[in-house]
């Protein structure tokens, strides 16, 4: 049997993607949490705050390293399995990316040894800056990342001589049509993802009866912050999709299931999609109402599949139900975040053990969400690599061959394998641990209220 390099190499790349996308929508999120804890911690002096940022600190020291080492392959793979593609767009995509290490990384690298071994050696104001830092520095390094990926789905301010992508407007190629959509989704999940997983590793403690003080205070705050945001989402995807029916039609037809363009859709809310047949079996869905959401018309019109011929048509059941597990996760978390409004009375959500356990299985929820939206962002946008410019096989390296494309598969399979073993087994003894494991020593607390003397300073 003859191996694909094009089949193997879009494996590859989906692989890794999806390994190293959980670890950054998660720090994101965690360190702006962070900052805001030790924010609270400077304010009050309340050596509380201190201890529950020294935990998430911990926390997100193993995850911010595995999200480092799972993402030095990515940029490696572009000239490995995807050289023409890099040829062609590294007028564009190699200063933004260099942008990202420049602007962001360095600012992250930086400050973050200050937070992970500044606390009880400098003030609490320097490490509450550091914090803050490192914070804006993944928000920073979010938004190179998203442009590179928002360009790729909706190409701008370029033109191509000679089969090389040339910029002409860097403005509109770094803010590209669907670059504010991408960036403002990406941003909620984060958030919402750093705070599921507080209010799941919080919940635990609850039940634990470990420090319940002190958790209670996290658990509320995030709650509140789920309640905002979790319905927020819902409204900046629904933007999201609008702008994607615009520039992307073809990505929303496959998501809706829709094969031949049609008034008055109905939202399926199942169906087994027919690549080969290019029709659906059992449908069940709802009148118009696909229509109704995505034109704001119950007789608006929605594009069909078959509007593209089939070499350039996406995977359509991967797309429609990718689609399927992102909606239903969040629509989980907006019941979940309301659930908790309406246990605030006598603060039944602190004590209630069925809620604290559906919090604890709710920290998946987001990762589930985000992977799976990221598969219908990737391979909705097939078989482009640029959209509607460059297709994958036009973007593969010439002289890749199928066992080539293998063996790398199998090697970053083995490797990220004991990557996330050794990640997940420090991060289970980091929770286990708990805050009782960040209790600073007292001489530390005292050299951290007090200026160092000429002697010590030396020394220090």
């Amino acid at each position: 049997m003859e191996l694909d390099p094009l089949l193997l190499s879009r494996i590859q790349f989906a692989f890794v993607v999806s390994f190293h996308a959980i670890f950054p929508v998660f720090t994101i999120g965690l360190a702006s949490y962070i900052a805001l804890i030790y924010g609270l911690a400077f304010k009050t002096n309340d050596p509380k705050w201190e201890r529950l940022g020294g935990f998430w600190t911990q926390v997100f020291a193993v995850v911010f390293g595995m999200g480092v080492v799972s993402g030095i392959v990515m940029s490696f793979q572009f000239g490995t399995n995807w050289s023409n593609f890099s040829l062609a767009t590294a007028n564009f995509l190699g200063p933004v990316l260099s942008y990202e290490v420049v602007t962001a990384f360095f600012l992250e690298a930086a400050f973050l040894g200050v937070l992970l071994f500044g606390r009880g050696k400098v003030p609490n104001g320097v490490h509450f800056f550091a914090a803050l830092m490192v914070s804006i520095g993944t928000f920073i390094s979010s938004f190179w990342i998203l442009s590179a990926n928002s360009w790729m789905q909706t190409p701008a301010g370029v033109e191509v001589r000679d089969g090389i992508y040339h910029v002409v407007d860097w403005s509109t190629a770094i803010f590209n049509d669907s670059f504010w959509y991408r960036f403002a989704h990406m941003g909620l999940a984060s958030f919402l993802t750093g705070g599921f997983v507080v209010a799941g590793v919080s919940a635990w403690f609850l039940i634990q009866k470990r420090d319940t003080e002190l958790h209670r205070k996290a658990l509320s705050m995030t709650l509140w912050l789920l309640l905002l945001l979790t319905p927020l989402q819902v409204f900046i995807g629904d933007l999201h999709g609008l702008n994607t029916l615009k520039h992307q039609p073809t990505k929303v037809a496959a998501m809706e299931g829709n094969w031949d363009t049609q008034k008055g859709a109905p939202l399926l809310l199942f169906a087994i999609p027919d690549q080969e047949q290019q029709t659906n079996h059992f449908e069940v869905g709802i009148p118009k109402l696909a229509s109704f959401i995505l034109t704001h018309d119950w007789d608006g019109e929605i594009p069909g599949v078959k509007e593209q011929p089939p070499e350039l048509q996406p995977n359509v059941p991967i797309v429609f139900w990718s689609f399927r597990v992102m909606v239903a996760m969040g629509l989980l978390m907006v019941l979940v975040a309301v659930i908790g409004l309406f246990l605030r009375r006598n603060r039944a959500y602190m004590h209630s053990r069925w809620y604290l356990q559906t919090l604890r299985l709710m920290t998946l929820s987001p990762f589930i969400a985000v992977l799976a939206g990221w598969f219908v962002t990737e391979v909705g946008r097939a078989p482009y690599l640029v959209y509607g410019q460059m297709t994958q096989a036009e973007g593969l390296t010439p002289s890749l061959t199928g066992g080539m494309a293998l063996f790398t598969l199998i090697g970053y399979f083995l490797v990220y394998a004991c990557v996330f073993a050794a990640g997940a087994y420090y991060l289970t003894r980091v929770i286990r641990t708990g805050t009782e494991g960040t209790e600073q020593h007292d001489d530390d607390k005292h050299r951290a209220k007090r200026p160092l003397s000429a002697a010590e300073a030396s020394f220090d």
